[in-house]
Formats: structure tokens, C-alpha cells, sequence
């Protein structure tokens, strides 16, 4: 009768041990390390503070503060003709070095031919106005005119006028 009852002990052995493994409780994996955070990335740098041209105003006549007092867009060949470049700066606050270039042209049968050209080097800080002008001593062939004006050597408005 032992033989009998050794396979039956050994097969409930087997049968609790699996059991026993079968109930287990699974281990949670451990929790991974917290990553280490990259660093925060440094504030960017402010953007640089640039100048524009606003606006560019012709006349006969400037003010003390350079702005034009006498509008207009038909000269006389003995008048002064002017051209206030209204200028800004992104941050009012600061001071941009910069150039303004007037590039003044007539049309001489059909082509555009430069009259002159004056470059002015100005420290641009908020808002302001500059001026250039042309006057010939002999006084202005009838025709049609046109002023270009460049910011650091880009052309950034063009006006056209007329003597008669």
C-alpha cells in the first residue's frame, strides 16, 4: 500500500505547487527612474531693434523739425524740392545705427537718368524725420521726377513728382 500512496503524495505535491505558483502574486516592476530633465532652454535673446521708413513727404518747404511745410507734387524749375523721410524704430527705447540714401532721377526721353544722390548716416531712435533735397542753380528741365529712397541700400519707397 506505500506504493500506492507515494504516487498519490507526489502527484498533490505537484498539484499544491502549482497551485502555489499558479497564485502568486506578480511583482510590479520596479518604476523607472524619473528622467533627467533636460534644462529648461535659456530665454532667447530679444530680437534686435531695427528701423523703417514710414512714410517719405515732397514739398517746397521744411520746418525746423525737418518735416515738410509745403506739400506738394508739381514744382517750379527754380523751386527747392524736398523729400522728409519719416523714420521709426521697432524699440522706441533703443538706438540703430543706420543710412539713408535719396536717389533723385528725371526722365530724359524715356530713360531714367540719376540726378543725385545723397547718403546720410543717422542714429535712428524711435520716431524721427530726416530730409534731403534737391535744387539746381539753373533751375529744373520740365518733366517728370521720381525719389528713391534706400534704408542701409535697400530701396524702401519711391515717390514721383513733375516740374512745370
Amino acid at each position: 500500500m506505500k506504493q500506492t500512496r507515494l504516487p498519490l503524495v507526489l502527484s498533490a505535491a505537484l498539484i499544491a505547487s502549482v497551485a502555489v505558483v499558479g497564485c502568486k502574486k506578480k511583482e510590479e516592476a520596479p518604476a523607472p527612474a524619473p528622467a533627467a530633465s533636460a534644462p529648461a532652454p535659456a530665454p532667447a535673446a530679444p530680437a534686435a531693434a531695427t528701423a523703417s521708413v514710414a512714410s517719405v513727404d515732397l514739398g517746397s518747404a521744411v520746418g525746423a523739425d525737418f518735416k515738410v511745410t509745403a506739400p506738394a507734387t508739381t514744382f517750379k524749375p527754380k523751386d527747392t524740392i524736398y523729400a522728409a523721410v519719416s523714420t521709426a524704430t521697432s524699440d522706441p527705447a533703443a538706438t540703430v545705427p543706420g543710412k539713408l540714401t535719396a536717389t533723385w532721377h528725371y526722365d530724359k526721353a524715356g530713360t531714367q537718368v540719376k540726378a543725385n544722390e545723397e547718403t546720410k548716416e543717422v542714429n535712428f531712435s524711435g520716431t524721427g524725420t530726416t530730409d534731403f533735397f534737391l535744387k539746381m542753380p539753373n533751375g529744373f528741365p520740365v518733366g517728370k521726377y521720381k525719389v528713391e529712397i534706400s534704408l542701409d541700400g535697400a530701396v524702401v519707397q519711391t515717390k514721383e513728382f513733375e516740374v512745370k
